[in-house]
């Protein structure tokens, strides 16, 4: 289940961080690093934070952007506080840990982690199917990036493991659509949308962040997206010109 796991680091600026999550990833049985628009390289600095789980940081994929890390992913979780001006499902770090369990046994997740300074973007965390925030002290809740990945990762090992020793079976093969199908289907559903005026062309993203936040809580299964891609396709149908 944990070789399904990406820990994805977003636009990092120091390399000891790189080796610091690398560190506290391998402690915790995890492999897959990618590496979004890093500000910095992989050099002496985080080979040394590293501390023997150099393999991690020095394999970690790079790519220009979150849509390529988490594009065959089922599930994608970005790291948040609750304060964001646009709500979205939220999770706790022993909530998260027991979903990536089961959903890691079908298909690739991706836990998403954001700069070290400003964190994630509000266009990030919405290509996201939840956010999870770490309880910390509210009056000094100063966590640098090496800690949230070993906290959240020590969640992820824990209900593994537990998954593991359960005497329950494993969840039924549900298929969950990967990120890319999920943002076709926004398009085609903003698509026609505007084609039938129910939205403003010229500022789709009003209603449209709040669609993708409604369906990141219902999470559609494969035929069910399916089914509504059909009915967006009907709708195109009866409304085009020569209807």
């Amino acid at each position: 289940m944990l070789e399904q796991i990406k820990i994805v680091l977003v636009g990092t600026s120091h390399s000891g961080n790189i080796g610091s999550a690398a560190r506290a990833m391998k402690v915790m049985g995890l492999k897959q690093m990618v590496l979004v628009s890093p500000e910095c390289e992989v050099d002496a600095q985080a080979i040394a934070l590293a501390a023997g789980a150099s393999d991690i940081a020095l394999n970690a994929l790079k790519v220009s952007n979150l849509e390529q890390a988490i594009d065959d992913c089922s599930l994608v979780v970005g790291t948040s506080a609750r304060s964001r001006t646009l709500s979205w499902p939220m999770l706790d770090p022993r909530e998260c840990g027991e979903l990536f369990a089961v959903e890691s046994e079908q298909s690739q997740v991706a836990l998403v982690f954001g700069r070290e300074r400003t964190g994630l973007t509000n266009e990030e965390l919405q290509k996201c199917d939840y956010h999870v925030a770490i309880p910390a002290n509210p009056e000094y809740s100063s966590l640098n990036l090496a800690m949230a990945v070993q906290t959240l990762c020590y969640e992820l090992r824990v209900a593994s493991l537990a998954r593991k020793q359960s005497e329950y079976p494993l969840q039924e093969n549900t298929e969950y659509p990967r990120h890319h199908e999920l943002e076709m289907f926004y398009g085609h559903l903003e698509k026609v949308l505007c084609k039938t005026h129910f939205i403003n062309e010229a500022q789709p993203s009003q209603v449209m962040n709040k669609l993708r936040r409604l369906f990141s809580r219902a999470r559609p299964e494969t035929q069910e997206l399916n089914i509504l891609r059909g009915i967006l396709t009907s709708v195109e149908k009866l409304s085009s010109p020569d209807k």
